[in-house]
């Protein structure tokens, strides 16, 4: 009984929470749906053009990604300067 149940039994694995998509492509998936935003007529005559909730989510999240990545780089370039003084220090010291 045990190798059934080990076979069938309740141990599932985890889904993940969230799928990682691509936000360029998300945007671009709405854009070309037509679904990026829709027009309502205000008050005063005009038409005014209002984005979704999805297509604000997909800007967020490309928002959080260009983030992270910027953060990343920032992080890259403090550790190379960091290490560019230290090399020319040395090289200062052993001119001298």
């Amino acid at each position: 009984m045990s190798y059934i149940n080990k076979m069938y039994g309740g141990n599932k694995q985890p889904q993940p929470a969230a799928i990682e998509k691509n936000p360029n492509r998300v945007m671009g998936g709405l854009r070309g749906q037509g679904v990026d935003s829709y027009k309502m007529l205000g008050e005063d005559g005009f038409e005014k053009e209002i984005p979704t909730q999805r297509y604000v989510r997909s800007l967020e999240d490309k928002l959080k990604a260009q983030s992270a990545v910027i953060e990343s780089l920032q992080k890259q370039i403090n550790r190379l300067s960091r290490s560019h003084e230290s090399i020319e220090s040395f090289i200062r010291s052993k001119k001298g």
